[in-house]
Parts: C-alpha cells; sequence; structure tokens
C-alpha cells in the first residue's frame, strides 16, 4: 500500500486526488470558509500571535490552502503563514503565499488540518486462519489476490486486542485494519505543533459498529474498485477514530458551529431580489451537501489540542 501510493510512480505521487474522488474541499468552496473561520478562531485562543500557521495535511492540489487564504479576512491573513503538506510536486499556478513541504514543519503555532489523510495512512489487514490464529493478510500486487501470512503478533496483535477485536474461530468470515499506523501517524503529525489544534476530517467507525469485513477498496476515474496495490488506483479504510487522542463530533455538528447551514431563503426574497435569491439557493444547496445526514455529513471530525489547551474549538 505505501509503494503503490507514494513510492516512485505511485498513485498520489503522479495523479490529482480530484481527479480521481470528490472531497468537502472540492464540493463547494464554503468548506474553505468554515476552516477559515476554525482558524480564527485557533488564532483567538493564542492570543493573536505576530505569526499564525496553517498546516494543511495531504494538500492535493493546494485547493484548500488556497480556499482558506481567499477566505481569511485581509488583515489576519496577513498574519498567516500557510503549509501545505503533500508528497507530489508543487502545482503550477499555486498561490506563492503557500509553502509547499512533504512533512509538517515543526514548532507551527495555530491550525493543522487533515482532510481525507488518515484514510490513506496505508496500514496492514488481519483475518482469523483455520487454526483460529490471527494473521497478516498478504495480497498479489499484480491482480489483488490475497492469502494469510505470518501471525499477528506484537504491538499490532495488542492494538486489534484494544480497539478492533475478532473472533478467531476457525471459519469466521471477519477481517480487521490495524490501525496503530494512523494512531502513530497522527500523533507525529499533531506533536509537530509547538501550539494550536490538530483537526482531522475523515470518514470513519467507531468500536461499536466496526465493519466486520473491513472497508479496504480502491478508487479509479471517480469508480470504486477492487483494491490492487499497483499505483493506478487510490486505496483508502475508513479510520477507526475512536483509537486516535482527541474529541470527535461529525462533519454536521461542526460545520454548523462555523456558520455553514443549508436552510433554504424565503420565497419573498425571489420576488424582491431574484439574483440574491439564486446566489442564497446556491450556498444553500452547497452547505445542505456538505452536512447532508448518510453522507458527507456524518463524516467525523477529530481535534487534538497541544498542548492540553483548555478552550474546545467544536461542539462534542
Amino acid at each position: 500500500m505505501e509503494r503503490a501510493l507514494y513510492g516512485p510512480g505511485g498513485f498520489f505521487r503522479r495523479e490529482r486526488p480530484a481527479d480521481h474522488f470528490r472531497t468537502s474541499v472540492h464540493a463547494s468552496a464554503l468548506f474553505a470558509g468554515a476552516v477559515a473561520e476554525l482558524l480564527a478562531r485557533v488564532d483567538t485562543v493564542l492570543g493573536h500571535p505576530g505569526r499564525l500557521d496553517f498546516v494543511d495535511m495531504a494538500a492535493g492540489a493546494g485547493e484548500l490552502a488556497a480556499g482558506v487564504l481567499a477566505a481569511l479576512p485581509p488583515a489576519l491573513a496577513g498574519r498567516v503563514r500557510v503549509h501545505a503538506v503533500e508528497r507530489a510536486a508543487r502545482p503550477d499556478g499555486l498561490d506563492p503565499r503557500v509553502t509547499w513541504c512533504d512533512q509538517p514543519p515543526r514548532g507551527a503555532r495555530g491550525l493543522l488540518f487533515a482532510n481525507e489523510w488518515l484514510d490513506n495512512v496505508p496500514l496492514p489487514v488481519a483475518a482469523p486462519s483455520p487454526d483460529g490464529r490471527l494473521r497478516y493478510v498478504e495480497v498479489r500486487r499484480g491482480d489483488g489476490e490475497e492469502r494469510l501470512g505470518a501471525p499477528v503478533t506484537g504491538e499490532d496483535l495488542r492494538w486489534l486486542e484494544r480497539w478492533w477485536p475478532l473472533d478467531g474461530r476457525a471459519g469466521a468470515e471477519r477481517r480487521a485494519e490495524v490501525g496503530r499506523s494512523r494512531e502513530e501517524a497522527w500523533r507525529r503529525a499533531a506533536g509537530s505543533l509547538a501550539e494550536g489544534y490538530a483537526v482531522a476530517v475523515d470518514y470513519g467507525h467507531l468500536a461499536a459498529e466496526r465493519p466486520p469485513l473491513g472497508t479496504l477498496t480502491g478508487y479509479r476515474d471517480g469508480r470504486q474498485a477492487v483494491a490492487v496495490p499497483d499505483g493506478s488506483m487510490d486505496l483508502t479504510a475508513h479510520v477507526a477514530m475512536d483509537a486516535l487522542p482527541g474529541t470527535l463530533t461529525t462533519q454536521r455538528a461542526a460545520l454548523h458551529a462555523l456558520g455553514v447551514h443549508g436552510t433554504r431563503p424565503p420565497l419573498a426574497l425571489a420576488t424582491r431580489d431574484p439574483a440574491a435569491y439564486v446566489r442564497a439557493l446556491t450556498t444553500a444547496t452547497e452547505a445542505a451537501e456538505l452536512t447532508a445526514p448518510g453522507a458527507l455529513g456524518d463524516f467525523l471530525w477529530l481535534t487534538t489540542p497541544t498542548p492540553a489547551l483548555p478552550t474546545p474549538l467544536l461542539p462534542t
């Protein structure tokens, strides 16, 4: 998975994510506006420092980084330093105020925001073998055919026992994605901040509702595909969000708290100012998509303060 996504010629090294899947960033500029509002609230909590950092993890083509800069009031934008963290090359035409880097900067003060990053952090898959032992699932690079390999031991086994216990009976059709690598990646990312908040947004699950067969899948050209680690597709798995340090809320609740609502404008506005009505209706439609139950609104937002800052950013 690491090689297929990030190795030489890997999917994220040569492809624009927006060409293959659509995230909240691509759905509406309202999302970047909400993140800009979140950054402004972090600025207030930190006492309006002379320099405020915004770190965009897994920045893709820099759409969120540029959108946040555009949405900030000029006085705040003048104090903000934007860091787009991505392993691919810097795209042409990106706002020159955006610094492009392959690792989050150490010692930043502000907001680190990771939209749909953790689902692409590579991880192993485990399943019970006929002898009842949990074993790693091995996959053939060319066609995705699977087999059971070595027993799961050590920290991976302890992670499963704590966060995703499997029925080890022979023949049990169960499998799990070992999220320890995501937990470690998130601790490193959040730990890069000297002071501020790290927020991860992703599709995920909690202990009471772990998917019995896991979620690992592929996406190519906007369509779901069998997960083959050949570099031709996005490989993604939902995130065990409750295994990560921080507090959780839904995207619907988070965006509502940041001022994004899907309320339709009054019909009277259509008579009084038809152009304003159309603009308001477009905004309401985009907000409704971002907050829709059963879709983007069910994404989970994880907030991790560094250090233990007393002010909650979002409702829990």
